[in-house]
């Protein structure tokens, strides 16, 4: 019996002809004809079968004269223009592709490329990169080969992963790192550290805000002023930040639209968050965010001049490239390199020169390297030509102010110990999950909250109520104050306006 198997956005037909011999459904030319729909796919794969026993000849792909000459960057370009994809999806796609398999196999033939290569190339990027990275672009790999098979240009898939032969088949081999997490007082510690560093009081609800919620950071940075509530904030859009530099308003992960519940203590403070910074459209979408980036206020320089994303927007490519365009050349393909140098002349990009415009919205590594990592572990980052150092600070008022300026670390007189250490902005999802987890959330609410969907029957089976929803909101509330008042034990005032007016009922 015929059947549809589901393909990257479509469904192909799959019917038997003996015995373990399966084939597909293929139109005269001998491509693999694409359904819409798994019915359609099963019902056409059933015709052919019956035809298969009433002895109509098997058709097979018709084999082209030029098949053995289409290369694997030939091919990768046609593959492009097929895809209907989101664009983070297809920037994610792009760039496996162009930084990693193109420079290795763009001049193969695509019949040439057999596992042995394949496999050679995964142990040559693994000496490189990180493992977890190296199997992303492998699938990347896959699915392309497979596309390319459906199309009849080969006859299998080299990039389908064999068994293990030998090897230890335990879950750890795939193992990451343990998340880091913290606690209701690391959220507020590493929100006051945060503001402290930017000079704003932005950092300081924005963190607090992801630790209370546990948002996703594009659906933090994309909030709307319009789908902030009395009682809950509303998930309609998400900003997704693609390597042009473009922030995409597009919506949240896996269309997880939501409502969001939330405390008293925290709806009141990004309220008055609104009103004190009365933020504008931004000039991008031309809407008003609760967020910003950075302004004049954290000392951002402000520069005048042509952005690297420019540069790679009109080469169409990623910033990166652009990068190792400037930095490491070699590194990048002929073709490609010509086709950044070009938008740079035409652009007038001179290195070092920014936008005359402050960031409407913050960006994610930005955000995570200067303001984030700082603020939980104590330390800068590594950044040329500087290495990693302590976060200079003057020793008083507690817990210290950051020394700016000229000779900032000789004139510093203490430095952070850290709150916790590997802690990311994406940790704090992972916090808040644990919280809830320690309250004695159902898990129906927790998976409402944070977006994810449960597709068992105990899930279909389970609701939410008025009461979990309040019992929830009473428990991160005490969370809350608990922090507040160990926070108010250690010192009962603060640098940051919002933190110390919240401090003084228990000074």
């Amino acid at each position: 019996m015929g059947y549809g198997e589901k393909r990257l956005g479509y469904y192909r037909g799959r019917y038997w002809i003996g015995p373990g011999v399966l084939r597909t459904v293929v139109d005269a030319s001998g491509k693999t004809v694409r359904f819409a729909t798994k019915r359609e796919a099963a019902k056409a794969a059933n015709d052919r079968e019956a035809q298969v026993r009433q002895g109509v000849p098997v058709e097979t792909p018709a084999k082209k004269p030029a098949k053995a000459q289409v290369t694997f960057g030939d091919f990768v370009n046609r593959w492009y223009a097929g895809q209907d994809l989101a664009a983070s999806t297809m920037q994610n796609y792009k760039r496996h592709i162009e930084e990693h398999l193109l420079p290795e196999f763009e001049h193969r033939v695509m019949e040439e490329i057999d596992r042995a290569d394949i496999e050679a190339w995964v142990k040559k990027e693994r000496t490189l990169y990180a493992a977890s990275s190296v199997k992303t672009w492998r699938s990347t790999m896959h699915l392309v080969f497979a596309d390319a098979v459906d199309e009849g240009v080969l006859n299998s898939n080299p990039a389908a992963r064999r068994r293990g032969r030998g090897k230890r088949a335990g879950r750890s081999r795939n193992r990451g790192p343990e998340k880091a997490i913290t606690d209701p007082l690391g959220v507020l510690l590493v929100a006051e550290r945060a503001a402290l560093l930017s000079g704003r009081d932005d950092e300081f609800v924005a963190v607090v805000h992801k630790g209370y919620t546990g948002k996703r950071w594009g659906e933090l940075v994309g909030l709307e002023t319009q789908f902030c509530r009395p009682t809950s904030f509303r998930v309609e859009w998400q900003l997704y930040e693609l390597d042009t530099g473009e922030l995409h308003r597009c919506p949240p992960k896996d269309d997880s639209f939501r409502t969001v519940d939330s405390p008293a203590f925290l709806s009141a403070l990004v309220a008055e968050h609104i009103a004190r910074t009365k933020p504008k459209p931004c000039p991008c979408h031309g809407l008003t965010y609760v967020y910003r980036g950075y302004g004049a206020a954290n000392g951002t320089v402000r520069h005048q001049g042509v952005k690297l994303a420019d540069v790679a927007r009109r080469a169409e490519v990623s910033t990166g490239t652009v990068s190792n365009v400037l930095n490491r050349p070699e590194a990048v393909r002929e073709e490609t390199r010509v086709k950044v140098e070009i938008a740079i002349a035409e652009l007038g990009y001179v290195r070092g020169g920014v936008s005359g415009e402050t960031a409407a919205h913050w960006r994610r590594s930005g955000f995570a390297t200067w303001l984030f990592q700082p603020a939980t572990t104590g330390w800068y980052p590594k950044k040329a030509p500087q290495d990693a150092h302590p976060v200079p600070l003057l020793a008083t008022p507690w817990p210290g102010i950051p020394a700016r300026g000229r000779n900032a670390s000789e004139r510093a007189e203490a430095c952070w110990v850290p709150v916790v250490r590997g802690l990311t902005p994406h940790g704090l999802r992972h916090s808040h999950k644990a919280m809830m987890e320690e309250l004695g959330t159902p898990p129906k609410l927790m998976d409402e909250r944070l977006g994810h969907e449960d597709g068992s029957v105990q899930a279909r089976y389970s609701h939410v109520t008025r009461g979990m929803r309040e019992r929830l909101m009473r428990g991160l509330t005490e969370l809350w104050e608990a922090s507040l008042e160990a926070r108010a034990a250690m010192c009962p005032r603060s640098p940051v306006a919002v933190l110390d007016a919240l401090l003084k009922p228990y000074r």
